[in-house]
């Protein structure tokens, strides 16, 4: 009996059209795990302000991102889905989904359907948990296969922040980069919410100095501790000192306080202390995407180089590396 491998990544537009910006948008966004406020408020919120107006800023922004390939989060997520088949050869089957939008989730659950499987490891692309992502494909995943007469053992992988390989792999992908020397090292992660950390927090020790210095049983699922996990374990194999880098969170939304130190506040800090060569890594994504190439790549370079930094140079996401698939596979058959 063969075992079905679920690979999921968050999504992307079709293409980079107003349309289907907003498409993605509005099934993104209307997620109740992404914004977790009631569903009347977010429906208004997401279809009458939102997806109208931030639609075209993104679409513009996405075709600066788009190639003769399409998507690099897409089209990433199917050479992986291809080299991870090869790697784990004909006991497997492996299906790429997307959370929203194409190839959908319910396709690749398609394909492994009916093929009387022992067993299938849904394993998110996000080296972190977070409800807004793992925990939203847990859902949708359990809702597919809810209807199905013969559901066979299904296997999540919630999170690998640490996974020695995983950070094997992002150390060899800035290897390149490492023959320079720079003033800074910057760990930028995806940013939440407060809320969405405060919530599911069971010590009561949430967001103040010092919860996030270890991971343990009690925050082992605390997206922003296992982010400081991860680069915990990065700048060892960097060699790097407490002085020499800074984590800190991107991407805010709306008006609520998201966790902290926001990026671009840190690189003002780093202007303001006369850093002048920063290299930034992205270790919450492990395929380039518009949070990377264009947000910390470009958008934050620009902002760097106003303030007086002469160089800020970004790590690429893991993509199709080498290592990252061996990873990957180890994560597969050791669940």
């Amino acid at each position: 009996m063969k075992t079905g491998v679920l690979l999921v990544n968050l999504g992307t537009p079709d293409s980079p059209s107003v349309p289907d910006v907003r498409k993605y948008l509005r099934e993104f966004l209307m997620d109740n795990r992404v914004i977790d406020i009631p569903y009347i408020t977010r429906l208004l919120l997401v279809n009458l302000i939102i997806a109208p107006f931030r639609g075209p800023k993104s679409a513009k922004v996405y075709k600066e991102l788009w190639n003769e390939r399409g998507s690099p989060l897409k089209y990433y997520g199917y050479d992986v889905e291809a080299l991870l088949q090869k790697e784990l050869g004909d006991e497997y089957i492996v299906a790429l989904g997307m959370r929203y939008q194409n190839p959908s989730l319910h396709s690749a659950i398609d394909k492994l359907k009916d093929k009387g499987l022992k067993e299938i490891v849904v394993l998110p692309m996000f080296p972190q948990y977070a409800s807004a992502s793992t925990g939203s494909v847990m859902e949708k995943v359990m809702d597919i296969v809810k209807s199905w007469e013969l559901i066979p053992n299904i296997r999540f992988i919630d999170s690998y922040p640490t996974h020695p390989t995983f950070i094997k792999a992002f150390v060899d992908v800035a290897k390149p980069h490492l023959q320079h020397a720079f003033d800074h090292y910057v760990f930028t992660y995806h940013g939440l919410p407060e809320r969405q950390i405060t919530k599911s927090d069971i010590t009561g020790k949430c967001l103040t100095d010092g919860c996030c210095d270890t991971l343990h049983k009690d925050n082992r699922l605390c997206y922003r501790a296992q982010c400081f996990a991860t680069t915990r374990e990065l700048v060892k194999e960097l060699n790097l000192t407490p002085e020499q880098f800074t984590v800190c969170f991107q991407s805010r939304l709306l008006k609520d306080p998201w966790i902290k130190p926001y990026t671009d506040d840190i690189i003002k800090k780093l202007a303001a202390e006369n850093k002048k060569k920063v290299l930034a890594f992205v270790p919450s994504f492990v395929a380039d995407c518009l949070e990377t190439t264009i947000e910390v790549g470009e958008e934050y370079k620009e902002l760097f180089e106003e303030l007086g930094g002469e160089h800020w140079e970004m790590v690429e996401s893991l993509n199709t590396n080498h290592i990252w698939v061996e990873c990957l596979k180890e994560l597969v058959t050791q669940a």
